[in-house]
């Protein structure tokens, strides 16, 4: 949804693959093969888990792209063997298997790669900076870094950008240490969204970094399960609404300094509170909510 005084905003969900949802939100007779157009007919983003997994193939990026509408764009969350087995050390050839693995074959639906980091990782300047200087900017960078792929990764790759374009990347912090002016300097100068993490037990920041703004809603009362109610709802609204508008939200902040300045903003919201069917639900609320704040 757009306005001609706000940046698009998409609200989805994170991951469509859940058997509670079954009968539930997807009819009771819908094909689980059908289950992604269905949910990509309802929202307009879907955040893909699969990948932090482990590598997918070119084949399922290409499945995804032609199961849903031109308009839909998908997050994509970056493999955990960077982020957490090697913690963002010696990852130059682990990131090209990760952008050859067919990220590129979305073509215009690939949206904001996620970088999610385990509770444990603390801040180290010199190691994020050294790692967002590796990272893509647009859809050629990353084509160019996915050749440098692993031989075994060479015969199943995907390295042609199908849409030449920019590249964007957000990261999500779980330890108090990021919480510093020095980490938000830092997204900034490259670019990077903070994600704002709605949950039970990390920082919630609401520092605005880069031209869009990603935002994770996990359950702000027991992770990955609560749903959120009318009040909640209203209140994320209201943040999305003054983020779309170019402004800025009210909450905690890491920096007392404003966000860069724009007068609109694209934002990224998925709901990842998937335990007791609440994600779906809450995200047509939130959809709806949005809607009417910036008509």
């Amino acid at each position: 949804m757009s306005h001609k005084q706000s940046g698009t905003v998409r609200i989805g969900i994170s991951g469509w693959t859940y058997a509670p949802w079954r009968g539930v939100f997807y009819p009771a007779k819908l094909p689980q093969k059908q289950e992604l157009t269905y949910s990509s007919q309802i929202f307009s983003s879907i955040e893909i888990n699969g990948t932090f997994y482990s590598l997918q193939t070119p084949k399922s990026f290409v499945r995804w792209r032609d199961e849903t509408p031109d308009d839909f764009v998908f997050a994509v969350k970056a493999t955990q063997y960077i982020t957490h087995k090697r913690q963002l050390r010696e990852v130059e050839v682990p990131l090209a298997n990760f952008f050859a693995s067919g990220l590129l074959a979305l073509g215009s639906k690939l949206g904001p790669i996620l970088w999610q980091f385990p509770p444990a990782f603390k801040f180290q300047p010199d190691l994020v900076e050294e790692f967002f200087k590796q990272l893509p900017g647009t859809t050629q960078e990353a084509a160019d870094l996915a050749s440098g792929c692993d031989a075994w990764m060479k015969k199943r790759a995907y390295l042609d950008p199908v849409v030449p374009g920019p590249l964007r990347h957000a990261m999500e912090i779980r330890h108090e240490s990021f919480v510093t002016e020095e980490f938000i300097a830092l997204l900034r100068k490259y670019g990077v969204a903070l994600v704002c993490a709605d949950a039970v037990k990390w920082p919630r920041l609401m520092d605005v970094t880069a031209d869009f703004v990603y935002c994770r809603l996990h359950g702000s009362e027991v992770l990955y399960t609560s749903g959120y109610d009318d009040k909640s709802l209203d209140d994320w609204a209201e943040r999305v609404a003054a983020w779309a508008r170019g402004g800025e939200a009210e909450g905690d902040h890491a920096s007392d300094k404003a966000g860069p300045q724009s007068t609109s903003r694209d934002v990224y919201v998925y709901f990842d509170n998937d335990a007791k069917v609440r994600a779906p639900v809450d995200a047509q609320g939130l959809v709806e909510r949005v809607k009417r704040l910036l008509e």
